[in-house]
């Protein structure tokens, strides 16, 4: 029998918040025929226009069938459901039977408002944090997460966070073999960790002409970019390379290398069954120790306490 998957959505949702999911489940249904069932309701039904204009024919609360799981997009209008009595107790109502409730973005404000993350660890999107911070001090926010999973209570940050929240779901559903084959068919990276960071190290680098070098330089981590390697490939002579290059990135080409490896090697570190050594190897670190001493300075934190904790939450 399929798994019934719910997906709410008001007047103002963000489009992706519910079609990246939707399709996440949609296809892994193809690879595993009747694992889901899917829904999308609204409080009164019917068209239910998102924040671009387009709308989804949706189902009214009073006429949706039990869900197993239920996912609450975000988006600009997500204030009303938040104060929506009606809204609020639907979903209260639907969680208490439902094996697992979840929101995508600020669908974590309609969560939290229900009640269902006071105590709770959760994640929204970035630009929320302290908004909602101020709203739900009793919700343990973990704003730098992908995703979160407390118990049968889930959340995921901005938009195409809520891909990887479908995925994670169609892991323990149907197995990694499937969820990989999913991230595949979608065209997205198989699997970002929760734990993963929502900023990445290139957006923050902002290389401008160097864009195209440091995507280069995180495919090929495994190579010793070093100085003279980068400027070569920059078609610079290294003295003017490493000038130029910190005065648009605001980074020296030594620390930005260490970022991206960073980067790379938390993703293993919470997705891959490897070895902190065979990850270090992996993402050029070279050796453990060099490993420990990137990871500390970027995280506060050794290797082995990040992935205890990814393994505990």
């Amino acid at each position: 029998m399929p798994r019934a998957v719910g997906m709410l959505v008001y007047p103002g949702f963000q489009l992706l918040d519910a079609a990246g999911p939707i399709s996440a489940f949609e296809i892994a249904a193809r690879f595993d025929p009747g694992a889901y069932g899917l829904t999308v309701v609204s409080r009164d039904g019917g068209w239910t226009a998102s924040s671009s204009g387009a709308a989804f024919d949706t189902m009214a609360f009073d006429k949706a069938p039990a869900f197993d799981t239920l996912l609450i997009s975000g988006g600009d209008g997500v204030r009303a459901p938040a104060t929506c009595e009606a809204t609020l107790d639907y979903v209260r109502r639907t969680a208490r039977s439902a094996r697992r409730t979840a929101s995508v973005c600020s669908g974590s404000y309609v969560l939290a408002a229900a009640g269902l993350l006071e105590g709770k660890r959760a994640t929204t999107h970035w630009s929320r944090t302290k908004d909602f911070q101020k709203r739900f001090p009793g919700v343990r926010l973990e704003a730098d997460r992908i995703w979160v999973q407390d118990g049968p209570i889930w959340s995921s940050a901005g938009i195409t966070a809520g891909i990887d929240l479908a995925l994670a779901m169609i892991g323990a559903d149907l197995g990694e073999a499937v969820a990989r084959r999913t991230a595949q068919q979608l065209v997205v990276y198989h699997r970002r960790p929760g734990g993963q960071s929502q900023f990445s190290a290139l957006l923050e680098l902002k290389g401008g002409r160097f864009d195209a070098l440091l995507a280069w330089a995180r495919e090929n981590l495994a190579r010793p970019l070093s100085v003279e390697e980068l400027a070569e490939r920059a078609a610079m002579s290294p003295r003017n390379f490493a000038r130029l290059f910190a005065a648009e990135t605001g980074s020296t080409p030594a620390k930005a290398i260490e970022r991206l490896r960073v980067e790379a090697a938390r993703a293993l570190l919470d997705s891959a069954p490897l070895q902190v050594e065979d990850i270090a190897l992996e993402s050029g670190f070279g050796d453990s120790e060099r490993m420990r001493r990137a990871f500390i300075r970027v995280y506060g934190q050794p290797p082995q306490a990040l992935r205890r904790a990814a393994k505990a939450g």
